[in-house]
Order: C-alpha cells, then sequence, then structure tokens
C-alpha cells in the first residue's frame, strides 16, 4: 500500500483538515491547525507531503521521526501541528487496514465511557447560571468557563472578586457531585495568578487551567506548591521534552493537543509520560470532529486519562459545529456526560467529504482577537 495524495480543507469555523488517500482506496483523516494560522499550517503540510507521497503508509512511528526531525530545525507550533494532523490521518488508515479502531493498536481499551466537558460563559464570562443549567439538563457532569475576559496586569478587589463570584455561581448550580474548571488562559500575571487562585480554592474547582503562559513555566513550581487547586497545562507545548519540566513542576493536569502536539503518537508517549509523575491526562480539544476522534481513541486506551474537553455549543463555533462535516453522529453522543466506546476502524469518524469541498471554496480566515488594556497597550486573549 502506497499513499497517493495528500489533500487539506481549510473549512469554518476555524478548522484545518487533512486527506490521506492511499492506492488501494483507503483514505485516513486528520486535523492538523494551529487557529488563526490555518493557511500556514496547510503550508507545512504541503511541505511534508513531498515526503510522504509514494510511501507505505503504516510505517507510522518512521514517518513521525523523519517529520519532525528530518529537516534539521524542529519543533513549533506550526510544524507540530502539521505532523499531528498527518500523524491522525495515518493511524486512520492503519485502523481501517487492519480493520480496527485505533485504541485496539494502541494497546486496547482500558475503559468503556470517557467522560467528557461542556463549555460555558465565552471569553468574556456572563450569565454563567443559564449556561450551567443547560449543560446539566443536556447530561453534563462537568463544565469549563474561563476565569475573566481582558484582565489588569495586577487585578484590583473588584477584578478579583467578580471572578470568584462567577465559580461561585457555577459551583451553586452544580452542586458538590458535578465538577467546574477554571481556564485563566494565560491571561494572568503570576502575581493574579496567585490572587485568584486564593479566592476560588474554597469552591474545589476540578483544575485550574493555565494559570501562567508557557514563558513563565519557571515559576510553576512555586504557583503549584502554593495553591490546594490542581493545576493543568499543556495546550502550548507541543512534545513530551517540553512537558518534561512542568511535570516536575508538580501540575496534576496534562493537557496536550492532539491537532498540536505531534498528534496520536507523541500524545500517547506524553501520557506515558505524565503516568511516571503520577498526572493525569485530558486533552485540549476545541476544535472539530476528527481532533474529537483522535482524543477518545487515545482516552480509551489511556491508564491516567482524566476527562475530555470537547466543542459542542463552543463559542468560537458560529458558522459551523462539531456535527456539520460528519456523515455519522453516533461516535459524538454523549449519554450522562460521557462518550461511549466503539469498534468502528481507524479513527471511527466518517467525514462527509462533499460538505469539506464546498466548504473549503470559501475558506475561512479565522483570527483570535487582539484586546487592549484601558490605556491601549496589548492584553492577552
Amino acid at each position: 500500500m502506497k499513499i497517493v495524495r495528500i489533500e487539506t480543507f481549510q473549512i469554518p469555523p476555524r478548522w484545518l483538515f487533512c486527506r490521506i488517500e492511499t492506492d488501494d482506496g483507503i483514505v485516513g483523516w486528520g486535523e492538523p491547525v494551529v487557529e488563526g494560522r490555518a493557511e500556514v499550517v496547510r503550508t507545512a503540510v504541503d511541505t511534508l507531503a513531498e515526503y510522504l507521497v509514494g510511501q507505505d503508509p503504516l510505517r507510522i512511528q518512521d514517518h513521525w521521526q523523519v517529520l519532525t526531525k528530518g529537516g534539521f530545525y524542529r519543533g513549533g507550533p506550526v510544524l507540530s501541528s502539521a505532523v499531528a494532523g498527518i500523524d491522525q490521518a495515518l493511524w486512520d488508515i492503519a485502523g481501517q487496514a487492519y480493520g480496527a479502531p485505533v485504541h485496539a493498536l494502541l494497546g486496547g481499551p482500558v475503559r468503556d465511557s470517557v467522560r467528557v466537558y461542556a463549555w460555558v460563559g465565552g471569553d468574556e464570562p456572563a450569565q454563567v447560571a443559564e449556561e450551567v443549567a443547560a449543560q446539566i439538563e443536556h447530561g453534563f457532569t462537568a463544565v469549563k468557563m474561563n476565569a475573566s475576559g481582558r484582565v489588569s496586569p495586577l487585578p484590583g478587589p473588584a477584578e478579583v472578586d467578580d471572578i470568584v463570584q462567577r465559580v461561585a455561581t457555577a459551583r451553586e448550580v452544580l452542586g458538590p457531585e458535578r465538577d467546574v474548571a477554571v481556564d485563566f488562559h494565560g491571561r494572568f500575571t503570576p502575581a493574579g495568578a496567585r490572587q485568584v487562585l486564593d479566592g476560588i480554592a474554597p469552591l474545589r474547582p476540578l483544575f485550574a487551567e493555565e494559570p501562567l503562559l508557557p514563558e513563565h513555566g519557571h515559576l510553576l513550581p512555586r504557583l503549584v506548591e502554593g495553591t490546594s487547586v490542581p493545576v493543568a497545562t499543556g495546550e502550548r507545548l507541543y512534545s513530551r521534552w517540553e512537558f518534561l519540566p512542568v511535570l516536575q513542576a508538580g501540575i496534576a493536569v496534562a493537557q496536550p493537543d492532539l491537532s498540536h502536539a505531534g498528534g496520536i503518537s507523541e500524545v500517547h508517549r506524553i501520557a506515558s509520560l505524565a503516568d511516571t509523575f503520577g498526572v493525569l491526562l485530558a486533552p485540549h480539544c476545541p476544535l472539530g470532529p476528527i481532533a474529537l476522534a483522535c482524543s477518545l481513541q487515545v482516552a480509551f486506551a489511556t491508564p491516567n486519562f482524566l476527562i475530555q474537553e470537547q466543542s459542542r455549543g463552543i463559542h468560537y463555533n458560529r458558522s459551523a459545529d462539531l456535527l456539520s462535516y460528519v456523515l455519522d453522529q453516533e461516535p459524538f453522543r454523549f449519554t450522562d456526560g460521557h462518550a461511549h466506546r466503539t469498534t468502528l476502524p481507524g479513527l471511527g469518524v466518517r467525514v462527509d467529504e462533499a460538505a469539506v469541498r464546498k466548504a473549503d471554496s470559501s475558506a475561512h480566515r479565522w483570527r483570535n482577537p487582539v484586546w487592549r488594556h484601558d490605556d491601549g497597550s496589548f492584553a492577552e486573549w
């Protein structure tokens, strides 16, 4: 079996799909993207395709080595995301070739269902009580919310109190038997993050996500030691080498993204590395159905898995949603806040190729917002 064609499709709301076709008719799909830089990743996939066409798609690990290391300059979000989507598609092909789901190829399932959570509140958290109640009505047992929108470099009492009150509101609606995770989104300085962590600690969040920017990782050990809130991070880390220092810092939850951190191959290795530190896996996934399908396949085969992000109803998905480009919705049906394991071969997702090709004809140009403080200076989004 040989790879004969690699195509990419830039589709709303902000996604990039990759299609790899083989000479015996098997087609694999992946989702390589850096949100806001889809065109750049698309070019990277085209460049890497020059190596892959004509090759055996089943040599996944060998291809991963060549694609990540063969160009001398290594790493970074663009290359890692391009490799991630290709890697996903190759695993999809392998599963179809062997007639097995990807989780079976990773060593077999360790669970039959995966707990998932839903987003509430958007970029600027508001109407939290109503949104949390709606997700409970849909059967979810956990939600995630941003701690804040634009926030001062050193938040004042009113800003901190507003954040704590919103989390308290979510906790009141959820009760003690459900969970709320709080995403800091790297918007806080270390001092600001400490203030907010102190304030929300009594509310027992499931975790606090990305309280510090990746470039402030050297300050993470002190932050972790100073709070009882489980700290999660990793959506902007792209390899096991980048994860090692934060694991050593004492985080509780690792959050690699299957579309950024080298795909299924690398995230499976990151999960094993995290396990040696007693750290749980909660893959980052505010993206499309292929990225979620990959995340679920890893989750089914990962002993130290915690919970899975998914994008149904997320605030980014205005022009299309998780199910807009799939023919079979069953793998993405959530019951009592869980996705259930199937035995469908490969990734288990059937992509609506006609819809994808049509959407690509008017490719999106999604960009994340640029925020500024009241004095006109740049603010973290």
